[in-house]
Order: C-alpha cells, then sequence, then structure tokens
C-alpha cells in the first residue's frame, strides 16, 4: 500500500463559547496547531439552511498519528481550515499505528 501523499499544510480548530453578557453565549474558534494532511474529496449534495443553499462535500483527509488526549490528535466537532475553507470533523479512525483518518464535510455557501 502507498503511504498517502500529505502535501496540505491545515490549522487545527476547537469551539470556544464566549458569554455575551445577556445569559447566552458566541461561538468562536481556537487554534490548535497545524497539521500535515491528505486531502480527498467524496461526491457531494446540495441542501438548503438559512435561505441559502449550501454545498455539502464530504471529504477524508489522512494524517499521522498522535495519541488519545494529545491535543494534535483530532476529535469529532473539531475543524480543519485551508485559508478560506473550513473542513468540519465527523468522525476519527486509526487507519493504521501510524495514520488517522478523519471524515469530515466541507460546507460551501452557494
Amino acid at each position: 500500500m502507498r503511504p498517502p501523499r500529505m502535501n496540505r499544510a491545515l490549522i487545527l480548530q476547537a469551539p470556544t463559547r464566549t458569554p455575551d453578557g445577556a445569559g447566552g453565549y458566541t461561538q468562536g474558534w481556537q487554534t490548535l496547531g497545524t497539521l500535515w494532511a491528505a486531502v480527498t474529496p467524496a461526491t457531494g449534495r446540495e441542501a438548503a439552511a438559512l435561505g441559502a443553499a449550501l454545498a455539502r462535500v464530504p471529504v477524508r483527509i489522512c494524517l499521522r498519528a498522535a495519541p488519545i488526549g494529545d491535543p494534535r490528535r483530532p476529535i469529532a466537532g473539531q475543524r480543519f481550515t485551508e485559508g478560506p475553507r473550513s473542513f468540519l470533523i465527523l468522525a476519527v479512525q486509526e487507519t493504521s499505528a501510524r495514520l488517522l483518518t478523519c471524515i469530515a464535510e466541507e460546507e460551501l455557501v452557494r
């Protein structure tokens, strides 16, 4: 099996909540670090949300493994960003002792 070509620098981010002073919160993102990965697109679908069409494109993101609990190991609910693009992580699976595969979804507003 040929190893994946990890040629894309993705920024791993975790969601944060900041109180808004009125009993609610504002969601933001905290940068955890940059990881090199291989991104493989899959087939997409279209959905409607808040009056705008959203294209949801599933992708597989392969990267080097890190131990459970390590801040470099992604978890579901976090996201990767690359410039203006963002990929919400839906699941993380160990492909081998050295590799992780993240099942993610890129949302594009059309």
